[in-house]
């Protein structure tokens, strides 16, 4: 009787699920195992370009990851996990389209990440835009430029102060990356404009606590606050939005002003789909994990990366693994690693790996940069944050496609054009019914 080939579900096909079934997927090739990985999306985005994505320097096509491409070998659904019952090794799944069914397996691999944490603000649902995607991304790049021909176009000097002002909330890296490459995107673009100038422009970056940038430390923190500031941005620190209703901003220091850009980027939490689950969870909403990137207490079942509290065995205090890609892509390898022992019987190991540093990009030729405990500053922490990245960009075809981007920017200038109709493609044509 021949034997039952292990079935692997990752749930999720960000950095962990991507990678963990990209470690995967010779064995499955091979016959030894079979992989399933569920998302609601085709495409594995690669975070940290999206603020170049924004900016015009990459392609917005060469920072996503094709699954079905990449992972060969591997089963790609397109839909969403909405439970899963471990007990009888069961996942219901809701594809794009038709009704919900159960999938059976024999190792689950739970890497759900994370979505935005926010809170109750009057107006941010209906105002704000997030910025964890390609889509958020490039919508924001359109509405930015956009608000600059309205701008241009308008002869209303309330409505054209509120188009020329940018808000952005949260001072980690998402939010200062995007609030930085953006600026210097739209202050490029102003040369193109007979009536605005980059002083027109407001940009405020809203951080409810005392600095930015909390992992590149204090120093480059202030010294980014500086740079910033230099640039005639507007920094407020220890500050909180308190409303955006209808445009209209008003913050806990008392500054109150009218904005058609508002960009949410104040942290993340577990995905809540998690509470669907039986897996123990902590009071942060994380799967509990051992440091060998089992589930606590659960055979047959992992988890690793932003939905998940990883021991940090290199830390003496007890702290976890920090929620960031550094961290996610190498917990993945070592999951990989992880299941194709048990699959061969040997015992797991544990995961381990003391924090590199980190780098950031402040716009073109702009950057600071923590690693291995020196401090970089400038163009060199600006090619640095390339340099690291690029290299952790999965598959040779994408980093060679960034790579060219770059290297094209070289000799051509920024384009700085507005693709906002394309949210909306059939609106000429709606118009033209009605004439």
């Amino acid at each position: 009787m021949t034997a039952q080939v292990p079935h692997i579900l990752v749930v999720g096909g960000g950095y962990v699920g991507m990678y963990t079934a990209y470690g995967l997927r010779r064995a499955a090739r091979k016959g030894r195992i079979r992989v399933t990985v569920v998302d609601p999306r085709s495409v594995m985005t690669y975070q940290p370009f999206l603020p170049e994505a924004a900016a015009g320097s990459v392609e917005p096509r060469h920072v996503v990851v094709p699954l079905r491409k990449t992972l060969k070998g591997c089963r790609v659904v397109t839909g969403r996990v909405t439970g899963i019952d471990h007990a009888n090794k069961v996942a219901k799944v809701m594809p794009e389209e038709g009704p919900e069914y159960e999938l059976a397996y024999d190792q689950v691999v739970v890497a759900l990440g994370s979505i935005a944490r926010t809170l109750p603000i009057p107006g941010l649902a209906e105002e704000a835009t997030g910025f964890k995607n390609v889509e958020e991304a490039i919508a924001l790049r359109n509405k930015v430029l956009d608000r600059l021909d309205v701008a241009s176009s308008q002869p209303d000097p309330a409505l054209r102060k509120s188009a020329l002002t940018f808000v952005f909330v949260g001072g980690g890296y998402a939010g200062v990356e995007a609030f930085a490459e953006l600026e210097d995107m739209a202050r490029y673009a102003t040369r193109y404009y007979d009536n605005i100038k980059p002083e027109d422009m407001r940009w405020v970056l809203v951080e409810a606590t005392g600095r930015i940038l909390p992992e590149v430390g204090t120093d480059l923190g202030k010294y980014t606050v500086d740079q910033l500031r230099k640039r005639k941005m507007d920094i407020k620190l220890e500050t909180r939005l308190e409303s955006c209703e209808k445009g209209h901003v008003i913050l806990s220091d008392g500054d109150e002003f009218d904005a058609d850009t508002i960009v949410w980027t104040a942290g993340v939490k577990a995905n809540p789909a998690l509470a669907g689950t039986d897996f123990p969870l902590d009071e942060r909403g994380r799967v509990k994990c051992l440091a060998n990137l089992r589930i606590e207490g659960v055979e047959d079942a992992w988890s690793a990366g932003d939905n998940a509290a990883v021991p940090d065995l290199t830390s003496e205090t007890g702290a976890y693994c920090a929620p960031n890609a550094q961290h996610a892509v190498r917990q993945a390898n070592r999951l990989a690693a992880n299941i194709l022992r048990v699959v061969d019987g040997q015992p797991p190991q544990d995961y381990k790996h003391k924090y590199v540093g980190s780098v950031a990009s402040l716009g073109l030729h702009k950057g600071v940069a923590q690693l291995y405990g020196v401090k970089v500053k400038g163009w060199p922490a600006w090619f640095l944050h390339r340099t690291y990245h690029v290299s952790r960009v999965p598959t040779f075809n994408r980093k060679a496609r960034v790579v060219l981007d770059w290297t094209l920017a070289l000799f051509f200038r920024r384009e700085v054009i507005s693709l906002g109709s394309l949210q909306m493609p059939n609106e000429e044509f709606r118009r033209a019914t009605r004439s």
